[in-house]
């Protein structure tokens, strides 16, 4: 019997598209594969069912290509820190964000780093593949290997360019997140870009926002430096969740901000309906257009504590945003 359910959306695995299709383990939950439809088209048959993760180092198995025409294989990839970048030309912040990579890339290769990327084309023809790619001094799988291209897709679950993903040199993901770092770290100091546990919210990072579920507390605070109580506050909450999931291989079900009194605070604020109370804890679930609200006079280490776990138990009745 079959412990398998297909789903064509669902609040926890984050759809932010739809069709979607999302393959689940019934018998744990955990999220088996993503891009389902991808699946179908590649493999109708079902001949590399139960189709569940493969390593990174098998997936991209095969010739890369350097823009001189020259090729090499995934050994020159051993030991390193490696950017998967899914982009295409046709794509204006695809070019945007690569004008900014070719600086992080090469001031990272120049501190002494390990690290080398990996171009996943979308192009739609071979000639803007090449047009593209002559851009760039990293590596790239060739256009013409589609079969590899959308493995890759599958094995990440590409659902809109430009991604960025980070992979640790035994290729174990870092972050999905590159591009967002990349865009708030141009000199790259914090290479190879771990996830934080708490972000202050801002308009690069605010994209991560329709990432998936998101716990926001909002504060009465103007400068930056003023959020730092905030931050310390929920921080070992988030520490928590994020160490709890990352031991049993799943990404983390909650991202955790902090937002101020500033243009981005309050153009979600609006686009919420949230009250100007501060401060406000909330948890918005933008994928489910769904948000939950803790409108309390003190926010304390135990209120959020106790919202965060109402909410991944489910106990918690959304509002519509």
């Amino acid at each position: 019997m079959l412990r398998f359910i297909f789903l064509f959306s669902i609040i926890r695995c984050s759809v932010t598209s739809i069709p979607s299709l999302v393959f689940v383990d019934a018998a744990t939950g955990k999220v088996v594969c993503r891009n389902g439809l991808l699946v179908v088209r590649d493999d109708p048959k079902g001949l590399e069912f139960p189709w569940g993760p493969k390593p990174f180092a098998e997936v991209v198995a095969g010739p890369l290509l350097r823009n001189n025409r020259q090729t090499t294989d995934i050994s020159s990839l051993e030991g390193h820190y490696v950017g998967v970048y899914f982009s295409a030309h046709w794509c204006p912040p695809c070019r945007s964000l690569t004008r900014v990579l070719l600086e992080s890339y090469r001031t990272v290769k120049e501190s002494g780093q390990h690290f080398e990327m990996v171009f996943v084309s979308a192009d739609r023809s071979e000639e803007s593949f090449q047009q593209y790619f002559s851009e760039m001094p990293w590596l790239a799988v060739p256009y013409s290997d589609e079969a590899r291209r959308s493995r890759l897709n599958r094995l990440f679950g590409i659902q809109g360019i430009p991604t960025l993903i980070l992979l640790d040199a035994e290729g174990h993901m870092i972050t999905r997140q590159g591009r967002v770092e990349v865009l708030n770290d141009p000199e790259c100091r914090l290479f190879p870009w771990h996830p934080r546990p708490v972000l202050e919210l801002s308009e690069s990072n605010a994209v991560q926002l329709h990432e998936g579920p998101c716990l926001v507390l909002f504060v009465d605070a103007e400068e930056e430096g003023e959020l730092e109580p905030a931050k310390e506050l929920i921080q070992p909450i988030a520490e928590k969740i994020m160490a709890k999931y990352k031991a049993k291989e799943e990404e983390t079900p909650l991202l955790f901000f902090v937002a101020g009194e500033d243009d981005m605070s309050d153009s979600l604020r609006d686009y919420t309906n949230l009250p100007e109370a501060a401060p406000l804890l909330t948890i918005l679930d933008m994928s489910a257009r769904a948000k939950y609200v803790k409108d309390v006079e003190e926010i304390t280490p135990a209120v959020v504590e106790t919202f965060v776990q109402d909410f991944l138990a489910e106990k918690l009745k959304p509002e519509p945003i």
